[in-house]
Parts: structure tokens; C-alpha cells; sequence
């Protein structure tokens, strides 16, 4: 075990307001603070894998809120909260005051008398995940300084309608490592493309977190869609700055094959319209059930004008050196295995199956290291008393 190499990381590192603080959003992070999350990440699982605890505390709570369904971000965010030493509380609003109309103000401070994080899925509605989370922010910010609360919890965003931070850094972690280092990641090419599926009304955010973090890591940027499926403008200006800061391109395209073309990563993934999940947020707040179902009617049809939008074996091989690194945050639509036609082949996923199960495993880690620098002022000290100390995780 050698954590020194990775406190001595974090010592070159400016990240001090991230300690107390939230992680909503990667582009409000500096360049500094994405580094020494991936640090710690990588210095939580170096702990763990030597069967050294990395617990930080004796108790305390982490409040899971999902308002979405959810496998792989549920089950992290509970391993990154055990992994510290916090017990896990899911609030289930259908059992609380929420459905009588507490207000969020009230629920936020009501969870949090022994709390030090809040994890929240808000993904569905346009305009309103992101906006909601803010606000649970602003409120035990309010109660912390009130003394009403004894310490103020830190907020990590677990999927909102904009980003999903945890996901696309964990994304992140596996591209560096898959491609030993970031040093090495100048000049490749990521292609972000959209993939037919026969389900509709998939959140935009993890396409936005991908063009959004990666774009900042000296890799061409390659978003693709066919017409009429757009991202948030917001977030492609976002990309289209960090790569004009780092001399790459972020390029749009409505072809998937010319985004597969000599990429070194493929990320072929459904998303739901912008301008139809707007209107989605605005039939759901009106309680229009018929219109609902009439935009879920008028988005799979649309979506079916787009099969040939599939990662197969064919558009593999335009891929550099036909081998390029396939990557999904899972669950994928696997045609023919879990539907009659989806988003990736059956060969091509069972091919890069093994890698898939390693990307989704840096998401605990990242989490927890999400906390960990919220929680500690001096991260690469804690860091080295605990491997000092050498507590056993479990006795062998």
C-alpha cells in the first residue's frame, strides 16, 4: 500500500472550498478540485483493497432521497456512506409529511439533526432537479447558521436534470485508468452519441456530464444525435469553452457513424428531447395525464424513425483501430437480449461487459470521495492516519 503517492498529489492541489461545501454541478468545480476527487478516490480504494478502514466516523447519518428509479447510484451512494462510517436513511417521501405539504425547508432541517450528507436523485422534470436540490442546500445552510442544526450536511448530487456528476466522474476515473494516466488522454477522441431505444423519456444528464467533464480533459469531444434531439444549449457552451481553453474541438454532428470515426471512445446512449422534456415538466405540473400519454406516443414514434442509431459491430470498426473503448452508464438496451431492438448489439456488449462492470465501480468511490473532502479540512492528513494506523476493515 502507498498512499503517500497520493497524499503527496493532493498537497500540490487547491481545493480548500471544497471542504463544507456541495457537489451539484462538475463545470462549477476548478480543474484542482476534479483532481483531488479522483485522488482520493483513487487513495479510498488503495485502503480498501488492502483491507485498511477507512472510517472518518464513529456515527452519523447519510439521507438518500430518489426520486427516480435507480441500481448501481442507490447501491454506491450506500457502500461510499458505510465505507466512512455512516449508517444510511432513504426518505421515502410517500411515508413522510412531504405528501401533507411540508415544506422543503422544514424536511431538509427535520432529516438532518444527525446528518452530515444528503444524497439526491432528481432527474425527471426540466427546470426543477437541480432547482429543488439548491434549495435543500440553501435550507440546512440557513439551519446550520441558526443553530438549529449541529453541523451542516453536504449535499452530492446523485443525478439532477442537468448533470450527473457522480457518474461521469466515475466515467472519468475509467478512462484515465483504462489509458494509464491523463497525460495520455491528449488528442483522443470521445464520441457522445445518441442510440435508439424503445423506451422513452431518458434523463439528458448523462450525456450533458459527459460532454461537459470530458471536454476539459484535452480530448476531442464528438456530440451526436439525430435532428430534434438536442442537449441543453447551456451545457454545450460549457464544452465548447473548455475545449476552446484547451486547444481541442467539441464537435456536433448528426451522424453517428461520422462520430464513430477514428474515436477512441464510443458512448452510444438514449436521451429524450430538450424541447419534449419541457413539455413533459409542463404537462406533469398541470397534472395532464392524456397529454402525457399523447407525448409518450409521439416520442416513441419519433424515436422509432431512428433504429439505425445502434452501436453494432460495423460502426465498431470506423472506430480507431476498430477497438475503440465502449462505454454506458448501464442499464443498456441490448438488442435482442433485453429488447427486440435497443441501443448496442449483443456481441459488441458482451465483448466489453468486464470494463463496464469495472466503470460502474469507481462510482462508490468517487462518492465517498465526494464526502470525504466536504467533511475533512486536511484530507491528505486524514488520509495518512488511516493508513498509519492500519485499522483492519474486517479481521481474516
Amino acid at each position: 500500500m502507498n498512499i503517500e503517492q497520493f497524499t503527496k498529489r493532493l498537497d500540490a492541489l487547491k481545493f480548500g472550498d471544497m471542504f463544507e461545501n456541495d457537489f451539484l454541478l462538475t463545470w462549477e468545480k476548478t480543474d484542482d478540485e476534479i483532481d483531488a476527487v479522483f485522488t482520493v478516490a483513487d487513495a479510498l480504494r488503495e485502503l480498501r483493497e488492502n483491507n485498511v478502514s477507512a472510517k472518518i466516523f464513529d456515527s452519523g447519518l447519510a439521507v438518500s432521497l430518489f426520486r427516480d428509479n435507480s441500481t448501481r447510484t442507490r447501491f454506491s451512494f450506500g457502500s461510499a456512506a458505510n465505507l466512512l462510517g455512516l449508517a444510511l436513511q432513504d426518505l421515502d417521501e410517500g411515508k413522510s409529511q412531504i405528501a401533507h405539504g411540508e415544506t422543503v425547508r422544514e424536511t431538509a432541517n427535520m432529516i438532518s439533526f444527525m446528518a452530515d450528507v444528503i444524497g439526491i436523485r432528481d432527474d425527471m422534470y426540466i427546470g426543477k432537479g437541480n432547482t429543488y436540490m439548491r434549495e435543500v442546500a440553501q435550507s440546512v445552510e440557513q439551519g446550520y447558521k441558526n443553530g438549529v442544526l449541529e453541523q451542516r450536511p453536504t449535499l452530492v448530487n446523485l443525478q439532477c436534470d442537468i448533470d450527473h456528476p457522480t457518474q461521469s466522474m466515475a466515467d472519468m476515473l475509467h478512462i484515465i485508468h483504462h489509458f494509464g494516466g491523463v497525460e495520455n488522454l491528449k488528442g483522443k477522441k470521445i464520441a457522445m452519441t445518441w442510440a435508439y431505444s424503445p423506451s422513452y423519456g431518458k434523463p439528458l444528464s448523462v450525456p450533458q456530464g459527459v460532454v461537459g467533464l470530458m471536454s476539459r480533459f484535452g480530448m476531442d469531444v464528438s456530440l451526436a444525435h439525430p435532428e430534434g434531439y438536442e442537449i441543453m444549449s447551456d451545457v454545450e457552451k460549457v464544452a465548447a469553452a473548455n475545449a476552446a481553453k484547451n486547444g481541442t474541438k467539441f464537435v456536433k454532428t448528426n451522424s453517428m457513424a461520422e462520430a464513430f470515426k477514428d474515436a477512441d471512445i464510443v458512448y452510444p446512449k438514449s436521451w429524450a428531447p430538450y424541447a419534449a422534456m419541457e413539455k413533459r415538466t409542463v404537462l406533469y405540473g398541470n397534472g395532464d395525464n392524456d397529454g402525457i400519454k399523447a407525448l409518450e406516443k409521439e416520442l416513441l414514434t419519433q424515436n422509432a424513425k431512428h433504429k439505425d442509431w445502434e452501436c453494432t459491430e460495423e460502426m465498431m470498426k470506423l472506430t480507431k483501430g476498430g477497438k475503440a473503448l465502449y462505454m454506458h452508464c448501464l442499464p443498456a438496451d441490448i438488442t435482442g437480449v433485453s429488447c427486440e431492438q435497443g441501443e448496442v448489439c449483443a456481441s459488441v456488449f458482451d465483448r466489453y461487459r468486464e470494463p463496464l462492470y469495472k466503470e460502474a465501480g469507481y462510482k462508490p468511490y468517487i462518492i465517498a470521495a465526494m464526502m470525504f473532502l466536504a467533511k475533512c479540512k486536511d484530507p491528505s492528513k486524514i488520509l495518512a492516519e488511516l493508513a498509519k494506523s492500519a485499522k483492519p476493515r474486517f479481521l481474516k
